[in-house]
């Protein structure tokens, strides 16, 4: 018995929209070491030290783990604690990723909860870092519902992947 259409095509579209958005944010480590770089050579080659590298660089590494998330889980390369997984079969192992999947959506939709409260509340009272570049919180918090609302939608497709493995078919 096949998968019904609209999930294999739920799929698809999910894997696609990960892998695009994923192989986006994987640039995102350049913009990061170009930020970071810059700040070095102003302050020990320039002596005009800038105070928001330190932190753009640290924006621009959330918004890379963040939007890369859910290609990381895609391509199973995230980390996994693994005593006795390696050892069953691909079934079994589909079986185990079926049931664990559930208390990661579960997960996934708290914290989408809590960072779309975030960000209502970094637009409403307009949210800045009290540090001395005082930037705006908002964009990044934007980020951060998108790159959760990625990882949920991931990990559903992941779960239908998983079923449908234990189940002895294949979604590509």
């Amino acid at each position: 018995m096949d998968m019904p259409k609209y999930i294999i095509n739920y799929v698809k579209y999910v894997d696609y929209v990960s892998t695009k958005c994923g192989r986006f944010a994987m640039y995102g480590i350049f913009l990061m070491m170009a930020v970071l770089l810059l700040g070095s050579v102003t302050r020990n080659v320039l002596n005009m030290p800038l105070s928001w590298t330190v932190e753009l660089a640290q924006f621009t590494i959330t918004a890379y783990y963040l939007v890369g998330g859910a290609y990381s889980m895609q391509m199973d390369d995230h980390v996994r604690m693994d005593l006795i997984y390696s050892r069953y079969s691909d079934k079994t192992k589909a079986r185990i990723d079926t049931f664990t999947a559930i208390f990661l959506v579960a997960y996934l939709v708290c914290l989408l909860i809590g960072s779309i409260s975030s960000t209502m509340y970094a637009i409403e009272y307009g949210q800045r870092k009290f540090s001395q570049w005082n930037p705006s919180m908002i964009p990044i918090k934007i980020i951060m519902v998108f790159g959760i609302s990625l990882m949920l939608l991931q990990a559903i497709s992941t779960f239908f992947k998983d079923l449908a493995k234990a189940r002895g078919i294949t979604i590509k």
